[in-house]
């Protein structure tokens, strides 16, 4: 028998973090036309110290398509765990017409608000694994802001879409869910707001806060861009009518 003594195994002091296996194998993402700004974005938001980009621009600018491409990018490369998918429930505050209750559970409830999410991720993803990263796995899905309250969201890719929906508080309450290793981009169009006169939407307050030149806002981890006309992909109609529509009050 062996004299030597056991030894106490050490302590572990890594960061307790929630982690997932690595997507085996990772998801084919489709190429897809992408202007200099985007490609920019695309690096920057993928960057290990990125962790919040506000990102405005007009209708068909490639928002959410650009940050759904990402969350695949991360996922593919084990730097996040999952990507959940966040817009407000809202209806349009320039018509009388109200959808009403919605019956169902959460999932039925939710349903029509993930079809956007959906729809990008068609653009890039075949059905097999679109049904693997949504309900097989579930690394990506849906939530609402009431959902994320209290929330403590480790290594999670965040995106917040149709921002300029959001009061402040909601604003504050989605960005101070974020923990360690995540990344969240919120995207907004503010010249679409649906949001009634009583209530003033935050992101364009954020956006201002954040843009100035802040050594501190960089070093932390967070940006402001804002794409353009010139970003504009959705169609050569989308982009004219941007523009022309601009004029017309």
């Amino acid at each position: 028998m062996s004299n030597k003594k056991a030894t106490k195994p050490k302590p572990d002091t890594s960061c307790r973090v929630f982690q997932r296996d690595k997507l085996n194998p990772p998801v084919s993402v489709r190429s897809y036309p992408l202007t200099e700004k985007q490609k920019n974005f695309l690096e920057l938001a993928t960057h290990k110290d990125t962790k919040i980009i506000f990102l405005s621009g007009p209708a068909g600018s490639s928002k959410s398509f650009i940050s759904v491409l990402v969350a695949l990018e991360l996922l593919n490369n084990k730097k996040v765990a999952e990507c959940f998918y966040c817009r407000p429930i809202i209806e349009s505050a320039d018509s009388g017409a109200r959808l009403g209750f919605l019956p169902g559970e959460y999932a039925n409830k939710v349903a029509p608000y993930e079809e956007v999410l959906i729809s990008k991720l068609q653009e890039l993803l075949n059905k097999g694994d679109i049904d693997r990263l949504m309900k097989k796995e579930q690394r990506i899905k849906t939530l609402t802001v009431n959902f994320l309250r209290g929330a403590s969201l480790r290594s999670t890719m965040g995106i917040i879409d149709e921002a300029q929906n959001f009061t402040l508080k909601e604003c504050k309450t989605i960005l101070t869910r974020i923990g360690e290793f995540s990344k969240f981009i919120i995207c907004a169009d503010v010249t679409q707001s649906d949001l009634p006169d009583s209530k003033q939407g935050g992101f364009q307050k954020l956006f201002d806060h954040f843009k100035i030149d802040n050594p501190k806002f960089k070093e932390i981890g967070i940006h402001c861009i804002e794409f353009t006309k010139e970003d504009i992909l959705r169609s050569e109609l989308c982009a004219f009518l941007v523009e022309e529509l601009t004029c017309i009050h």
